[in-house]
């Protein structure tokens, strides 16, 4: 019988799909990519959710930043995705760190320790405005905080 690691991650995400339960996490990434633009909320998908938390299913995020583009934007080294080893099972917690360096722009999740301002907030879905009324002013609070445990790793 085939091991799951041993599929290309296509195949890993289809079986992974079928057979796990979506998890509907509580967490959501705002952040700032372009400061002329309201900030962008990152919810993540229950089904990748399920994927992270039970393993065996997704490659290393650096396995991404490890992709090459050609001129027009073509992947030209995809296979890098599929024929890495997939991570072990993440936590709720590590799932969204992956995410972040995984869909975020990079200048966005590397400012969080070194820049001048706050690009990057991790909360929980409650802490969010319930209208989105608004939601095109929207702008990451710049007002520091004790973060220090953020930072004591």
């Amino acid at each position: 019988m085939t091991e799951l690691a041993e599929l290309p991650l296509w195949q890993r995400i289809e079986l992974a799909k079928a057979q796990l339960e979506p998890v509907q996490s509580d967490y959501r990434v705002v952040f700032d990519a372009d400061i002329d633009q309201p900030s962008s909320v990152l919810v993540p998908d229950p089904n990748w959710m399920a994927m992270a938390l039970h393993g065996g299913v997704l490659p290393p995020v650096s396995v991404y930043h490890e992709l090459e583009h050609d001129e027009e934007g073509k992947i030209t080294n995809a296979h890098i995705l599929h024929e890495t080893a997939p991570l072990g099972p993440m936590s709720e917690e590590e799932a969204i760190e992956y995410l972040v360096k995984k869909d975020t722009p990079e200048h966005v999740w590397k400012a969080v320790k070194n820049g001048n301002s706050i690009k990057l907030v991790i909360c929980k879905k409650d802490q969010l405005p319930a209208s989105r009324e608004w939601r095109n002013a929207w702008k990451n609070n710049q007002e520091k905080v004790n973060d220090d445990y953020l930072y004591s790793n």
